[in-house]
């Protein structure tokens, strides 16, 4: 049970601190309104980092379904594990995304895009493509898992993961983010995304439910298969 608070917690914290950064990008009348895409990028980094950091006494520190899919399939963790992780990884996002819309409430009011209303919660593509949105989150998905995995052949020192983990969230979102908002994690769109749907947010629109597989989808094909491949080169050298 230990493991699974352990995801819960990251993924809380994950997600309150990447979509707060977003959120205080967009809504209307923030403080931080209109820094930016680099702003957001370093925001996601910085907060997986902490979130790694958090839980890694916890648990193996997934924090997302993809990466819960990807251990699996290459016996890292057991397939009894799966459905537990990412049922805490989803409940840690949707509970973050719930704490953000009351820290954020006067916002909603102010904010009259339900575009970037939705954008505080979920992402979207910049341009609506579904093989080029698949291919960018199945891509910067496989980056992701692939670093993780070359930490320990790398023999990284102790507590510096967490460290080489953000780096590359700040690599995959100047390079591969911009087209798609780059979830490279399923519970942090989701979960957030269900909160859209259900929270009485004001000005908000629909929660873009025809996009929505694809941020689920491509990142957990792209981890699975950037495991698999990473673990054959592994076994060769």
């Amino acid at each position: 049970m230990i493991q699974y608070l352990g995801e819960f917690l990251g993924t809380f914290i994950l997600v309150l601190l990447g979509d707060g950064v977003v959120a205080g990008n967009v809504l209307s009348k923030t403080k931080e309104e209109g820094t930016g895409w680099v702003a957001i990028v370093l925001g996601w980094g910085i907060a997986c980092t902490v979130a790694v950091y958090v839980s890694g006494f916890f648990s193996p520190a997934h924090l997302n379904p993809a990466v819960t899919f990807a251990m699996a399939s290459i016996g890292a963790i057991s397939w009894g594990q799966v459905f537990p992780f990412i049922l805490a990884q989803m409940l840690g996002a949707m509970a973050a995304a719930f704490v953000l819309w009351l820290h954020y409430y006067p916002h909603w009011a102010e904010t009259k895009d339900s575009g970037l209303i939705l954008a505080s919660f979920s992402t979207g593509p910049a341009i609506r493509h579904t093989a080029s949105n698949f291919l960018g989150e199945a891509l910067g998905t496989a980056i992701l898992v692939i670093t993780i995995m070359a930490i320990g052949p790398n023999k990284v020192a102790a507590g510096l993961g967490p460290i080489i983990v953000g780096t590359v969230i700040f690599a995959v979102g100047f390079s591969l983010g911009p087209t798609t908002g780059y979830a490279i994690n399923p519970a942090r769109d989701l979960g957030p995304r269900i909160m859209h749907a259900l929270l009485p947010i004001a000005n908000k629109g629909d929660s873009d439910w025809s996009y929505a597989w694809i941020p689920v989808l491509g990142p957990i094909v792209g981890g699975v298969v950037g495991a698999l491949l990473y673990n054959i080169i592994l076994g060769i050298v």
